[in-house]
């Protein structure tokens, strides 16, 4: 394949932690560094129309992650996913989109999945050419969850995408860690509740780093 690789559910270099998953993709479509699939990694998730405060945030922990040597997870779209994308760039990141590895969307972030692609790992389970449609969302999220050990929310409503990733990741057994925010602002009233259901209240790297480390050691 041009540019990309593909690797099956069967073949050994898939990664064991979606592998693990109750439905997980036959086939995995990637550019370009496998080795990343496998490294320990946060998914970081949340609101499109994100305020400046959260996309700072969500940037700020993680390159925290980076440094402290997990690989960041998220879905390419426009706000939280894309702040976290940009700030881990030099310590790694996985992009798991809706569409084709070839496909770029958002139109505007096609430097930045280049840039993914060059020193991380784009990822799909659509095959190349396939332009994303609503349907393809919701299976792109269990992805994302799958892939990684835990899932960090900043700023998502009620009904949002990022909850649906948060639901996921409860159904695979990862950790959910939710930022909380003013009671007043419709995009962080999802991330509240996620608290107020046990998720764990972040405010840096070093919460979501704890509770892994907790969760390794673990009998």
């Amino acid at each position: 394949m041009a540019g990309g690789s593909a690797i099956g559910l069967c073949e050994p270099d898939y990664p064991d932690r979606l592998a693990a998953i109750a439905d997980p993709p036959p086939m995995l479509f990637l550019r370009d560094d496998k080795i990343l699939l496998t490294r320990p990694s946060v998914a970081i998730v949340g609101a499109r129309n994100a305020s400046t405060n959260g996309r700072r945030l969500a940037g700020e922990i993680a390159g925290q992650l980076g440094e402290e040597g997990y690989i960041v997870v998220s879905g390419l779209a426009r706000g939280i996913d894309a702040a976290a994308h940009a700030d881990a760039l030099e310590t790694g990141k996985v992009a798991a989109i809706a569409g084709g590895i070839d496909v770029v969307y958002p139109s505007e972030y096609e430097d930045l999945q280049n840039r993914i692609a060059t020193t991380g790992a784009v990822v799909s389970e659509q095959p190349v050419g396939t332009r994303p449609t609503a349907r393809h969302f919701p299976a792109r999220n269990r992805v994302i969850s799958g892939l990684a050990q835990g899932v960090l929310v900043v700023e998502a409503a009620l009904k949002s995408g990022s909850l649906i990733t948060s639901r996921l990741a409860l159904e695979q057994g990862r950790e959910v860690f939710a930022v909380p925010d003013s009671p007043r602002d419709p995009r962080c009233k999802g991330t509240n509740d996620l608290t107020r259901q046990g998720a764990i209240l972040t405010e840096s790297a070093a919460d979501i780093v704890s509770a892994l480390s907790q969760q390794m050691l673990s009998p």
